[in-house]
């Protein structure tokens, strides 16, 4: 309860000070940030899943182009993927049926690692499936797909993680297992007849865990609106599209209008930015999701792209990115420049760069991929160089990993 002045026996002074704390505490919050009551108002009714057998790209035509193919990078991806994984090895992976609970990853990041060796099992595994069936096109792989997913679905493995407020990471764990499965399996799901008792099996799970996990609202002016919130809303949307629920794809949705409606007039996502050191990683990392949430959302036959919220789009936030990479002055006060850039070394963080390439030509992205591909992230999409990259925007690979990471960097402007 916040007594009226005359009651409070504090010392004027202190007071003063008390007041000019809060008021500097409530002007370093984003101002425009679009609460969970505006979020629950939004009249997202004309969004429907139109197409449940559409995955995030064109698969047929994909394949298509694959197997005609004469790119050197494109034939590589191929070439690794054909090799393909062992199905009875996959199926000895015990699904995750236990009190899931992962440590924090600054706090402990070795630990946090060990504990995850799991997860990122699980998404290798689902990725690694899918790729393998793009790259041949051999029933194996997606048959061992649904019949690893449904090895899970069967044992309602991943439904028992722990959360608490002050100790969300299984919380977050489980989102990018989720979205994993769920492109993954919106890969191969159309193509492999019969099986129908398995796809029954693995869209029920796949839709009960995504509702257990999106009830959980996560705190205010943090989970609930941030890069979590979009990696919530990327599983919702694709597990929307798969089992036809236009309750899951319109939370996808509404991510897209929060981010927007958030962006500030120079291009930042605010909650992001507010990372202090790591403002450009979480400004990178915040579009990783939403643009490839914003693919799931346009192959359901919404420009979805050409949005705008408050008079703001995407692209403003993918300028902002690219700008703040390269002279991270144009944060301004918003946070200090002296920014880390090791995320810049990892090629997993660019994967909606593909996306966004394959629809837009920005010269600066094209020059940074050419230095980072192959792209491949374990649970965001998998292989996305081999479904995305055009066949004449590059040809050979940079070998030289230290000439990689240097030209990387100088491709966004690093010196």
């Amino acid at each position: 309860m916040i007594l009226p002045f005359k009651h409070c026996c504090l010392p004027r002074q202190l007071l003063t000070g008390l007041c000019a704390l809060l008021a500097g505490l409530a002007a370093s919050l984003p101002a425009t940030a679009m609460t969970l009551e505006q979020r629950a108002e939004l009249d997202l009714s004309e969004y429907k899943v139109t197409d449940p057998q559409a995955s995030y790209f064109e698969v047929d035509e994909r394949m298509a182009m694959l197997e005609q193919t004469d790119n050197p990078i494109l034939i590589q991806e191929i070439d690794q993927l054909e090799t393909g994984q062992s199905c009875k090895q996959l199926m000895s992976i015990d699904p995750i049926t236990t009190r899931l609970r992962i440590p924090g990853y600054y706090p402990s990041p070795e630990a946090w690692k060990l504990a995850s060796e799991p997860l990122f099992e699980f998404s290798d595994s689902v990725s690694g499936l899918a790729g393998a069936y793009m790259a041949t096109g051999d029933d194996y792989y997606g048959e061992c797909l649904m019949r690893f997913l449904d090895q899970w679905a069967n044992d309602e493995a991943l439904t028992n993680f722990f959360y608490d407020s002050k100790e969300p990471q299984a919380w977050f764990a489980t989102e990018s297992m989720i979205f994993a499965a769920a492109m993954a399996y919106s890969t191969v799901e159309p193509r492999i007849d019969g099986m129908e008792k398995e796809k029954e099996r693995i869209e029920t799970w796949l839709n009960d865990l995504a509702h257990q996990h999106a009830d959980i609202q996560g705190q205010a002016g943090n989970s609930c609106c941030n890069n979590h919130f979009y990696r919530r809303a990327l599983y919702a949307s694709m597990v929307g599209v798969l089992t036809e629920d236009n309750e899951l794809f319109r939370f996808g949705v509404s991510a897209i209008y929060s981010a927007l409606h958030d962006i500030t007039k120079e291009g930042a996502l605010p909650m992001e930015v507010a990372r202090g050191r790591r403002a450009t990683h979480y400004q990178n990392y915040a579009l990783l999701y939403l643009i490839t949430n914003m693919q799931v959302i346009s192959r359901q036959g919404y420009e979805i792209f050409d949005l705008r919220v408050e008079g703001n789009s995407i692209h403003e936030a993918v300028d902002f990115a690219l700008a703040a990479f390269k002279d991270p002055s144009v944060l301004g006060d918003m946070a200090p420049h002296e920014q880390y850039t090791g995320f810049l070394k990892d090629s997993q963080y660019f994967a909606w760069m593909e996306i966004y390439q394959s629809r837009f030509d920005n010269p600066a992205i094209a020059t940074f991929l050419k230095q980072v591909r192959p792209v491949y992230n374990r649970s965001a999409g998998g292989y996305m160089t081999l479904y995305f990259m055009d066949p004449d925007a590059q040809r050979h690979i940079v070998m030289d990993q230290e000439k990689r990471e240097t030209t990387a960097f100088k491709g966004l402007g690093q010196e």
